[in-house]
């Protein structure tokens, strides 16, 4: 794969979830026609959207302190919950069930995000990245003496 973990990765998770999007969008589509469409298409809009900037916030965070990186995540995760929230609420309230599908949005969204983070995971697992070992120069005297 490509040397960016962070490309592989994208790589890795948007093939099998855009393939289930075009799956479950013709799907929800043939099921409730229209409504089914466009529940279909904000899903599939939705979770690119909120999965794509975790890995844009990986990204950007590779070289920051560990505890600033975990600052940064769990800041990303209470503002896309608060957000997603939003979304919703905005689509249930601006939107009729005859124009936007609420099953199919919801059977559409899951679909993705388990094909995403199946997707990311393989990727991840195949990028094989070397973990530092820790060296025998920080052994004391008498742990040294015993090893060798």
């Amino acid at each position: 794969m490509n040397s960016d973990p962070t490309m592989s990765m994208w790589k890795g998770a948007i093939i099998p979830a855009s393939t289930v999007a075009i799956i479950t969008t013709i799907g929800a589509t043939l099921i409730r026609h229209r409504s089914g469409f466009w529940g279909a298409l904000i899903a599939s809009a939705t979770v690119v959207i909120f999965l794509g900037i975790h890995l844009l916030i990986s990204a950007l965070s590779k070289n920051l302190d560990p505890i600033a990186v975990m600052g940064l995540a769990m800041f990303s995760y209470f503002a896309k919950v608060l957000v997603m929230g939003a979304l919703l609420l905005i689509v249930s309230k601006a939107t009729a069930p005859e124009t936007v599908d609420r099953t199919s949005f919801a059977v559409v969204a899951l679909g993705i995000t388990a094909a995403w983070l199946a997707g990311e995971i393989r990727a991840f697992l195949k990028l094989r990245i070397g973990l530092p070992l820790p060296s025998a120069t920080g052994l004391s005297d008498d742990s040294a003496r015993k090893q060798g």
